[in-house]
């Protein structure tokens, strides 16, 4: 909870190779914090680690431009006029750094003085800044005679991609250094050039991965993922990791291994959010870390050990834990009808499983769907369009956009109701009254029923109310009501059940 000393804005943006990603900015007395809207990821800035603050007028508003002592740069876009005093003093008493106002040159020359400091290019007019580039988005550096050209990292999510830049640099006197090469070599060691270089930490051979599909040898170096492939390679880097997820096959022999990541991976035009490996319990392994033994300890405070073995779901997900400094979610309070972490559904045409954690749902494997509770709306139970013997589970997020999990067996129904309840999201279909529990006569409860079922009764008794309100007419809601409908056998009776063969 935010102290009343803290500062907080809402609608603030985050420049981030090109896009404007929206969200929240905490200003407290050890940092600054950021979290996106988005991908819910957060950005933190220890105050002891910031070197300079400056105050800017930029198209949106102002802006706020942290510079790290790393060398790094953070911008945040958004903020009024008025914002400013109250920002210094915080910024002023906190921190001990004063917030400089600084304005941009906008005369449009294009001659000007190129300065290099940490990770950051500025372009200099008139001893005033005209641009920065974080070097961090630069992909490629090449030069020719006196020109350097710089191409940049690409980012879906922005609406404008700047593709490169071309810098013309004069040569210095005769026997002087070279000016193009020194140019160049500035950009290329900041630059966000994936090498490897030296022995990778560790390697695991032919691991099987659903997305994207096939096997692919995995090495794993000090900052980045390497996948070889049959057709494809691909390289990772951890910053670009979000989070990691070590769940439970419905069959109980297999475990599924989920990276989220932003931004995502490219084969061709496809884009993939999401790296998942899948294991058979059984499969074990022992492997031996290239580090040396005071290395792992040093850097890795003792929780990777020179030699490891045991099954490799957990070997794996253990040292990805280790080299990415993220969390591992794993399935918390849910359990299903028949005890599992999961429920088997489908989305669109192919059959998956919906695992509700603690925090959010995720549903694997195609495509692969990640929703964080404070990113849902409302969730929704609807009639399933088929068999009486199965409900659809709708989600509907802030953004607008709808996910529909169909084929859920109605046995399932009370035990993901009763979760998201516990999690106080809202149910599009509860009803009016918008209560959990109700009083209900008690002729209204089959007196069979083991388990007691607050939403069917508050649904049978609103149709009682209707109909005595209007004998003429029939209820015909389409909110979704298990039990209410007698099981009819059926000739073609559908059971969505994914396998571990399924690979499509």
């Amino acid at each position: 909870m935010a102290s009343s000393a803290d500062l907080e804005f809402s609608d603030i943006k985050q420049e981030n190779r090109g896009a404007l990603d929206d969200g929240r900015l905490k200003i407290h007395k050890n940092g600054v914090i950021f979290k996106t809207a988005r991908t819910g990821k957060m950005d933190q800035l220890n105050s002891s680690d910031i070197e300079s603050v400056s105050w800017l007028r930029v198209a949106f508003g102002h802006e706020l431009k942290f510079i790290m002592k790393n060398g790094g740069m953070y911008r945040f876009d958004g903020f009024k006029e008025a914002d400013f005093d109250k920002v210094h003093n915080f910024i002023k008493m906190n921190f001990d750094i004063e917030v400089e106002p600084k304005h941009l040159c906008v005369k449009g020359w294009n001659w000007g003085q190129a300065r290099f400091k940490g990770s950051v290019l500025t372009f200099d007019v008139d001893d005033k800044p005209t641009f920065d580039i974080p070097l961090s988005y630069v992909m490629k550096s090449t030069t020719s005679k006196n020109e350097c050209t710089i191409e940049f990292h690409q980012n879906d999510d922005a609406s404008v991609n700047l593709m490169e830049m071309r810098f013309y640099i004069p040569s210095g006197p005769e026997g002087s250094v070279d000016t193009v090469k020194t140019f160049h070599n500035n950009i290329m060691s900041k630059a966000d050039i994936i090498q490897a270089t030296g022995d990778a930490i560790v390697s695991f051979e032919q691991l099987y991965c659903l997305t994207p599909r096939g096997r692919y040898d995995v090495k794993l170096y000090q900052s980045f993922i390497q996948l070889h492939g049959k057709t494809f390679d691909f390289k990772i880097p951890y910053a670009t990791i979000l989070r990691l997820f070590l769940l439970p096959h419905l069959d109980g022999r297999q475990m599924f291994f989920v990276v989220s990541l932003d931004p995502p991976i490219k084969q061709g035009q496809t884009r993939y959010h999401f790296l998942i490996l899948l294991f058979n319990k059984e499969d074990t392994v022992s492997v031996e870390l290239s580090p040396s033994e005071e290395k792992l300890l040093e850097d890795f405070e003792g929780k990777l050990t020179k030699e490891m073995n045991g099954p490799m779901f957990e070997i794996v997900s253990r040292i990805m834990k280790s080299l990415t400094n993220r969390k591992i979610t794993v399935p918390g309070s849910f359990k299903s009808n028949s005890k599992d972490s999961s429920i088997s559904c489908a989305h669109k045409a192919a059959s998956g499983f919906i695992y509700p954690l603690e925090r959010g749902f995720i549903y694997v494997h195609k495509p692969p769907i990640h929703l964080r509770f404070d990113e849902i709306s409302s969730v929704n139970f609807a009639r399933g369009s088929g068999s009486t013997r199965y409900f659809d589970f709708e989600i509907e997020a802030r953004a607008g956009t709808s996910y529909t999990f169909s084929n859920i067996n109605k046995d399932e129904y009370t035990q993901l109701y009763d979760f998201i309840n516990s999690k106080g999201l809202k149910i599009k279909n509860r009803g009016e009254k918008g209560q959990r529990k109700q009083k209900v006569d008690d002729d209204l409860v089959d007196s069979d029923e083991d388990n007691h079922d607050a939403y069917l009764e508050q649904v049978k008794a609103e149709g009682k109310e209707r109909a005595e309100a209007d004998d003429d007419s029939d209820s015909e809601g389409s909110s979704f009501v298990p039990g209410d409908e007698s099981d009819v056998a059926e000739e073609f009776d559908s059971d969505a059940q994914s396998s571990s063969s399924d690979e499509g």
